[in-house]
């Protein structure tokens, strides 16, 4: 049909590798027309030994090798693949990721856990109306996953912290292989697991606010609700439904819970730990919601695909999203609030009428934006050597919509700012030869930027910016003595020549 791309996205989980097949079109936007799953535990290996047995990822291949088939079947016109944390953490990962290329043919990417989280947060957006309703009041995006528990909360419509805990299901379950104890008491030992990092988390971001609303993500979740909900047709539960569904499993054996709710004890072993998670959650908060979307990491896939190729738009705007995360993170990290506005504007504005000489887009602007804002992030670590502590801090810190790559252009840019760029090839042999080029123009904007507020005292005001005979003429108001400044300007103006052949040049609005 004309207008219609057919497309597949394929999630090779920790304890399940599926496909979705979709048909995507401007006119009618996304349509899931099959979904197939099988189950395979490659969460247990990895969380248990630490790489994934031969013999498994020969089963792999051989599921991928049918997929692609189905593919075929369904004429599918382009397709993603991706893996989550138990190929991520596996140490044999490489391997694996090469043995199914050479046997099936699909090229399989492994998401780093906030790319993971963001096109899971994506498939929820796409569901506007209910999304956009819900985060008006305090809220938290609660995906229980296999491998790890992401709690991510949202206060006037904006995303304010992202947080990864590694407790997801399949670890819990594999934490406790051994233990010969009633439900009653498994059920202790997992509270014990949970409650430690959930309080940690409570005291560190719920300080001042309080949860209203849960977004619960993941099949877990799913399984549950139909047992707890009393109208099919709704896709959320009350707090006293949650609850008074809890009890009624509450100390249930896997193979009990199983039976009670016409799923595969597999299934089971795993629904328990995450209901737990939601438990201790709505106990401690003011939730009174629980929406349950029923999206998956396929449904974030397809979603990000018919962005980006099929030109589908989303209302809520992420990358706003995470420009407030990253503020949220440097008012952690007691950020100087009146330097870094200044500081976003002039490098802002630097960036914008440099464009044709880095020719860099978008993306690299809101990556230069999120480096200004916690460019002295490390201050607050060691006012020594601030510029590896913000490095350390960045990299250690998830900002969800950014990949790996991305956060480490960042946290190269804040590292650099203040530290010697070396030029051999490469000097960070983790660069990529692209990142190490995105790194030294990004640099060089934000040095400058940087240095005209060297004393932190927004001495300046109404920039005005001129390329101007190979100089870029900076002018501003200001009745204060810029002589700090200037001095300081001019020692950054040499790599910033260096990059584009182009001189900055600082000046007082009467000077000029």
């Amino acid at each position: 049909m004309p207008g219609i791309r057919r497309f597949a996205a394929i999630d090779v989980g920790s304890y399940e590798i599926g496909m979705k097949i979709y048909e995507i079109s401007q006119k009618y936007g996304i349509k899931e027309i099959d979904n197939i799953r099988y189950v395979m535990e490659l969460g247990r290996d990895t969380y248990t030994h630490g790489s994934i047995s031969f013999e498994l990822i020969e089963e792999l291949c051989d599921v991928l090798y049918r997929f692609n088939d189905i593919m075929k079947e369904y004429e599918v016109h382009d397709y993603r693949a991706n893996a989550t944390s138990a190929i991520r953490e596996a140490k044999n990962a490489h391997i694996i990721l090469d043995r199914i290329k050479v046997r099936t043919g699909i090229d399989v990417k492994i998401l780093s856990n906030s790319e993971q989280r963001f096109l899971c947060y994506k498939a929820i957006a796409s569901k506007e109306n209910d999304f956009n309703r819900i985060i008006r009041k305090p809220t938290a995006i609660v995906d229980v996953g296999s491998g790890s528990i992401q709690i991510s909360l949202f206060d006037r419509d904006a995303l304010i912290t992202t947080q990864n805990i590694r407790l997801g299901s399949l670890r819990i379950r594999e934490m406790l292989p051994s233990v010969d104890v009633d439900s009653a008491h498994m059920e202790l030992l997992i509270e014990e697991l949970i409650d430690n990092d959930l309080e940690t988390f409570r005291k560190l971001f719920l300080q001042k606010k309080d949860i209203e609303n849960i977004i619960a993500v993941g099949d877990y979740i799913s399984y549950f609700a139909n047992l707890a909900r009393h109208d099919e047709d709704k896709d959320y539960l009350t707090r006293e439904q949650f609850m008074e569904a809890y009890e009624l499993v509450r100390g249930s054996t896997p193979e009990q819970f199983a039976k009670q709710m016409g799923i595969s004890v597999e299934n089971a072993s795993l629904i328990i730990p995450c209901l737990m998670v939601y438990k201790k959650l709505i106990e401690t908060t003011s939730t009174q919601l629980i929406w349950i979307p029923g999206v998956t990491l396929c449904d974030g896939i397809a979603a990000s695909y018919a962005e980006k190729h099929m030109k589908l738009s989303f209302a809520h705007d992420f990358s706003k999203d995470i420009v407030i995360a990253s503020r949220n993170i440097a008012k952690r990290y007691m950020g100087n609030a009146g330097h870094t506005e200044l500081l976003e504007e002039s490098a802002l504005g630097i960036f914008d009428i440099m464009k044709k000489y880095h020719g860099l887009g978008k993306r690299e602007r809101t990556l230069l934006q999120i480096a200004a804002i916690l460019h002295d992030c490390g201050k607050y670590v060691s006012m020594n050597q601030p510029a590896d502590a913000s490095y350390n801090i960045i990299m250690s810190t998830e900002i969800i919509g950014l990949s790996h790559i991305e956060r480490e252009t960042v946290a190269n840019i804040v590292r650099y700012n203040t530290k010697e760029f070396a030029y051999s090839a490469r000097a960070d042999k983790d660069m990529t030869s692209g990142m190490y080029l995105t790194v030294a123009k990004l640099t060089a904007i934000l040095r400058i930027a940087n240095a005209m507020d060297r004393s932190h005292k927004q001495k300046f005001h109404d920039f005005k910016m001129t390329l101007k005979d190979d100089e870029l003429i900076i002018t501003a108001e200001t009745i204060e003595d810029i002589s700090l400044e200037k001095a300081l300007f001019r020692q950054k103006a040499d790599f910033f020549e260096e990059m584009y052949g182009i001189r900055p040049v600082l000046k007082k609005k009467k000077e000029y």
